[in-house]
C-alpha cells in the first residue's frame, strides 16, 4: 500500500496558491499607484480575452476579484505584510 505525502509547505508557511494571490494583489496595486481603471487592471493581471468590455463588465466576477485583490493589495502595503513575516505561533490541545 502506497502513501500519499501531502505536499511540503515552504519555509514560510504559505502555499503556492497564497503566494500567487499575494502576487496579484501587489500587481494590482502598482495599477492603482498608476492611475489605471479596474478593467485595465484586470486586463493586465488576467488577459484581454476574459475581461469583457461595455455594461457587462459592471457584473463580471473579474471585476469583484479585481476589486478585492486591490484591496488586499492595498492593505499589504499599508503593513499587512507584517502578518506574512509573523504568522500566528501554533499551539497544542
Amino acid at each position: 500500500m502506497t502513501r500519499r505525502r501531502t505536499p511540503a509547505r515552504a519555509p514560510d508557511g504559505l502555499t503556492a496558491q497564497q503566494r500567487t494571490r499575494i502576487e496579484l494583489s501587489l500587481r494590482s496595486v502598482d495599477g492603482l499607484l498608476a492611475g489605471r481603471s479596474y478593467r485595465e487592471i484586470a486586463v493586465d493581471l488576467f488577459g484581454e480575452s476574459r475581461v469583457p468590455s461595455g455594461p457587462e463588465w459592471k457584473t463580471h466576477p473579474l471585476r469583484g476579484r479585481t476589486i478585492r485583490l486591490c484591496k488586499r493589495g492595498v492593505d499589504l502595503v499599508n503593513g499587512g505584510y507584517l502578518d506574512l513575516l509573523c504568522p500566528p505561533r501554533r499551539t497544542r490541545d
